[in-house]
């Protein structure tokens, strides 16, 4: 499903990035931080209108030749980016959601977690294991 899945904080440094391809990995971190403007762009959009405040999906942000990016924002700021293969037409927006979902509730489990200090790198292995379930299996 997707190919790069990212959590970036709120000041936008990436607490977890990762990429299925690694020969791309690259190539991933630059599409995740070039969205990171877009994400600005209609967080700031939204709080100027008035729409529900409580509406964490931001939906597609831009797609590429090769890809689709997509965008979620947490109440606390942190930022997920999901970026999905262009070719992969049978993806609907409600199945984008549930992965942010998913992603966002094993945020939150990473979160609840005494010995994790807010801020650090995400190293859980349960949070691995989520991502790794919601990347494409080459």
């Amino acid at each position: 499903m997707a190919v790069c899945i990212a959590v970036i904080a709120k000041e936008n440094y990436p607490l977890y990035i990762r990429s299925v391809p690694t020969e791309n990995e690259l190539k991933f971190h630059y599409t995740v931080h070039t969205s990171l403007d877009v994400v600005e762009e209609k967080i700031s959009a939204v709080g100027k209108a008035l729409v529900d405040q409580r509406e964490l999906y931001l939906g597609l942000l831009y797609p590429t030749e090769d890809y689709k990016v997509y965008g979620y924002v947490t109440n606390s700021k942190v930022k997920f980016v999901i970026v999905v293969d262009s070719s992969n037409t049978s993806l609907r927006d409600n199945e984008i959601r549930s992965m942010f979902r998913k992603l966002h509730n094993s945020f939150t489990d990473v979160m609840c977690n005494p010995f994790y200090n807010p801020g650090d790198t995400i190293q859980s292995k349960a949070f691995d294991t989520m991502v790794s379930a919601m990347m494409v299996q080459t």
